[in-house]
């Protein structure tokens, strides 16, 4: 007898991809990543019709709390946090497979007691033995919680059933860090059952980088050395580091966003058409562009660190970086970095790569910018033209996502005036339904075991090559240039672009 739906027409892609039996266990599940958007993620796909309806959530910290003590933390998480709106008969399903284990990282009991929670889902919500490990914890916790994870049996699934372990950035401070770090998580769990989260490509913006170039024939003709003047890949921050003094003073933003987020990015807007879209292709192309990928010979002039100061931003004054909380008044971190790099291929043979990043700039914005030559020959007046600038094609990840195109067009009137236009694609307009977080959409991909958005081993070390002899350089030749918060950046950012006869966009 065929078990396939006889109502189900192979042709109709409205029924989504849902996960099977399965649970998550997140340790460190008092932190603000946990409460802010992994609670609510869990909520949202839920609410969605997205997990199986014996879905189980395990929460290990150190809080002496009862099952219902947190079943009410993620009750509060999901009411402030959700995109979607609260349902009480989703909750019900939903909050029956909380449960919390206390304990730290290092507690053999805290670890059995784990296991029996495990087994007693397994039998009480059907989850199959199939749980996701999320280790929400500063980086220097994960050997011992990967080691006990193994110690205690947890790591491997019986018979069927699967065991995978989500890590959060940062993989490592540096490529040595990072390859021992990836040594020792692939002793207890398989490459392929290491999910490394990377949100930025959960956003919906980011994948259709790869819909705009590979589903379309109008842009991948132009896509190369021989159209494209430079690329420009921004992501801005109006916002101070907050509580973060702890994780961010020493790491600063080149670690912190260049040599993931950024590098990712440039990879998914340089990498070749992949042979289908599946992770193993998608792998192998990102990679080609990382190997390729080359610094400048002198990292001088072609890179530049910042650090904010005191200043003004959205009407309010602001402290500088030196007088936040927990910061030392000598402190070196840098809080704006850009890096001009060449992808050395075919493709991009000679065309620049400029990326930025910074905190306490202008406005909260992350965009790709690819910007193209100006045409050849202009058989106009130049007084006609000088309001022209260099066509376009700008991808807006965030806060507004969408796509802008800019090309010249005539001015209305008699005269042959020409003016830079825009024409813009945003979601929120051409689609009725709402982007999902993109932990909504990574924590799903765990669950069905989909590793197409999570970068490889391989893909945190070769950006760990590109960034080390940027920061070895910075370590021994000056300190970060001050610059106002509420500004674009140092002054030295905008020389280095001007030394190539460029200049940054301003989003």
């Amino acid at each position: 007898m065929s078990s396939s739906n006889p109502l189900r027409d192979v042709s109709d892609r409205r029924l989504p991809r849902i996960a099977g039996p399965s649970g998550l266990v997140i340790f460190g599940v008092t932190g603000d990543l946990s409460r802010k958007k992994l609670m609510p993620a869990v909520y949202d796909l839920a609410n969605r019709g997205l997990l199986p309806p014996g879905f189980s959530l395990v929460g290990f910290a150190r809080r002496e709390w009862e099952d219902q003590d947190f079943c009410q933390v993620v009750h509060d998480a999901i009411k402030e946090n959700a995109r979607t709106p609260f349902r009480e008969e989703v909750w019900q399903q939903l909050s029956q497979g909380f449960r919390f284990v206390p304990g730290t990282f290092d507690d053999d009991d805290a670890f059995r007691k784990l296991k029996a929670t495990i087994n007693e889902l397994d039998k009480a919500r059907g989850t199959g033995g199939n749980f996701a490990f999320y280790l929400s914890v500063p980086p220097k916790f994960f050997p011992t919680v990967v080691r006990q994870l193994k110690e205690h049996g947890l790591s491997e699934g019986q018979g069927d059933s699967w065991r995978r372990a989500v890590i959060e950035k940062p993989f490592g401070h540096d490529l040595a860090s990072a390859q021992e770090l990836n040594h020792i998580i692939h002793q207890v769990f398989q490459p392929g059952d290491v999910f490394r989260i990377d949100h930025y490509l959960g956003k919906e913006t980011v994948q259709n980088i790869l819909a705009l170039r590979f589903a379309n024939t109008m842009f991948e003709p132009i896509w190369n050395r021989s159209y494209v003047d430079h690329v420009q890949i921004t992501m801005a921050e109006d916002i101070g580091i907050g509580g973060r003094a702890g994780y961010y003073d020493g790491i600063g933003a080149a670690r912190d966003v260049i040599q993931n987020h950024l590098l990712q990015l440039l990879a998914l807007t340089a990498m070749e058409e992949p042979s289908s879209f599946d992770a193993k292709a998608l792998v192998t192309e990102k990679l080609k562009v990382l190997k390729a990928v080359q610094l400048p010979a002198d990292l001088g002039a072609h890179t530049v660190r910042g650090q904010y100061t005191h200043g003004w931003q959205g009407g309010e004054e602001v402290l500088g970086y030196c007088e936040e909380e927990g910061i030392s008044r000598d402190s070196r971190t840098d809080t704006y970095a850009a890096i001009k790099l060449s992808v050395d291929n075919r493709r991009w043979a000679g065309v620049p790569f400029y990326l930025r990043t910074g905190k306490r700039l202008g406005r909260r914005v992350t965009e790709i910018a690819v910007v193209f030559q100006r045409a050849p020959y202009s058989p106009f007046d130049t007084t006609d033209t000088h309001e022209l600038g260099q066509n376009a094609l700008v991808i807006r990840v965030q806060p507004d996502e969408g796509v802008t195109i800019r090309f010249g067009s005539k001015v209305p009137g008699t005269s042959m005036e020409i003016r830079d236009v825009t024409m813009d694609f945003a979601y929120g307009e051409s689609f009725t339904t709402s982007s999902p977080e993109a932990y909504e959409r990574l924590l799903l991909d765990v669950l069905l075991g989909d590793a197409n958005l999570f970068p490889r081993h391989q893909e945190v070390e070769e950006s760990w090559r590109i960034l080390d002899p940027v920061e070895e350089y910075w370590d021994t030749h000056g300190k970060p240039e001050e610059y106002t918060a509420g500004t674009w950046g140092p002054r030295a950012a905008d020389e280095m672009l001007a030394r190539d006869g460029r200049s940054w966009r301003r989003p």
